[in-house]
């Protein structure tokens, strides 16, 4: 727990200084608890609204609104913050995208996916094809970064990872729900005044 504790403070006071980042996660925030209720009857639309809602948002917030210079809230750089990221940094987080990108287009040309499924019959299909894709990208995403942790640092690293990354929904709401009355008023970066001074 302290473990976890400790990655979600880091991933918070690190990387979430934009309000419209921190809004964009109360959405995607939103948008993974749906999906999450839509696994037990649709884990195909459930996979869809994730990658294309949540995921879309979320990443939008860190690749485009994040700042990305000097953090002088925690006196790092942003070279620092993204070598020591224990989740996806922004290069893995390319590597990831590219490959969800390319996943529908790999469908397309290989409806049965070098003889792995059964090929679609309509578009309908295709769809249902590509969001479990997705899915089992996802769970795959996961896993591998576990893994990854475990080999570098530890298992309980990487497993804390795992818990966090499963429960930021939950967290990320109780985060971050005030922060488009923070828009509204103006503010588009977090002061942090809570994180000065522990860092």
């Amino acid at each position: 727990m302290n473990t976890l504790a400790v990655q979600r403070w880091d991933d918070h006071r690190y990387y979430h200084h934009s309000r419209i980042n921190q809004s964009l996660h109360l959405l995607s925030a939103i948008c993974f608890l749906i999906s999450y209720g839509l696994l037990f009857s649709d884990p195909a639309m459930a996979a869809l609204l994730a990658w294309c809602v949540s995921m879309t948002s979320r990443q939008a917030g860190h690749f485009f609104f994040e700042p990305r210079g000097y953090d002088e809230v925690n006196q790092a750089t942003d070279e620092y913050k993204e070598e020591i990221k224990i989740g996806y940094n922004i290069r893995r987080k390319i590597v990831l995208l590219a490959v969800w990108v390319a996943l529908p287009a790999v469908l397309w040309l290989q409806p049965s996916l070098f003889g792995l499924i059964e090929p679609a019959q309509d578009f309908q299909g295709f769809i249902h094809d590509v969001g479990i894709a997705w899915l089992s990208l996802g769970v795959t995403g996961l896993l591998f970064r576990v893994l990854q942790l475990w080999v570098q640092q530890s298992f309980m690293t990487g497993l804390a990872w795992a818990i966090k990354i499963i429960t930021d929904p939950f967290h990320d709401i109780y985060l971050y729900h005030k922060a488009p009355l923070y828009l509204l008023r103006g503010e588009l970066i977090d002061p942090m005044g809570h994180v000065k001074p522990h860092a």
